[in-house]
């Protein structure tokens, strides 16, 4: 029940009801000077329910500004590299994308290679690459040090060149980090628009 309707039955209590031979009409007994205080509460009634209003609205505004400072995570990497072949090494490397093309709220190093979720969340994650010829490409993509997805292409002596990758879901958790790891003996195209690694935060939890 709003203030108003409260302020109106506690009012109303101050009057008596009487009914006529059982009939259901009920008529309000007042004295003139209740009358008129009916009638001033009438109108303050009224200037009660546009406060009302207006305090309502007041607070959609406030939950719409609200909902525009939610985190905003959107981040977009490639190699680099000059277009020349990144790999291959004699060991596991995090391979680090370097040409930042998109990195909103800042939670992708490009120095690292490493994304670090700024808040717990879904995130939703891609990594492509161009390759192709002897040694062949073998990318995996880590939450932390556990494995969540690969894209791969076997080497060949008669393809020569060869486009890939993967997506997936993550949910994360703050501080959370994801990266991916280019196996032993095997390469990636470096250019700043071939081999990349996107993400953005989904929804936050």
């Amino acid at each position: 029940m709003s203030l108003t309707n409260v302020l109106f039955v506690l009012l109303l209590s101050g009057f008596t009801l009487a009914q006529d031979d059982g009939n259901a009409n009920e008529t309000l007994s007042c004295d003139p000077d209740r009358g008129d205080l009916l009638r001033e509460f009438g109108a303050m009634r009224e200037t009660f329910g546009a406060m009302e209003t207006r305090l309502k609205e007041s607070e959609t505004q406030i939950l719409e500004l609200k909902n525009k400072e939610r985190t905003n995570v959107t981040f977009s990497a490639a190699t680099g590299g000059g277009g020349n072949y990144i790999g291959p090494f004699n060991t596991d490397i995090t391979l680090i994308y370097r040409t930042v093309i998109t990195n909103i709220g800042g939670a992708y190093s490009p120095f690292t290679g490493v994304f670090f979720a700024p808040v717990p969340g879904v995130y939703y994650f891609t990594i492509f690459f161009h390759a192709g010829l002897t040694y062949g490409t073998n990318l995996l993509l880590y939450k932390n040090n556990q494995l969540m997805l690969a894209t791969r292409d076997h080497g060949s002596s008669s393809d020569t060149a060869d486009n890939g990758g993967n997506a997936v879901f993550l949910q994360l958790k703050q501080g959370d980090q994801v990266y991916v790891v280019m196996t032993e003996n095997s390469y990636v195209w470096g250019t700043d628009h071939h081999t990349t690694f996107s993400g953005f935060l989904v929804t936050e939890m």
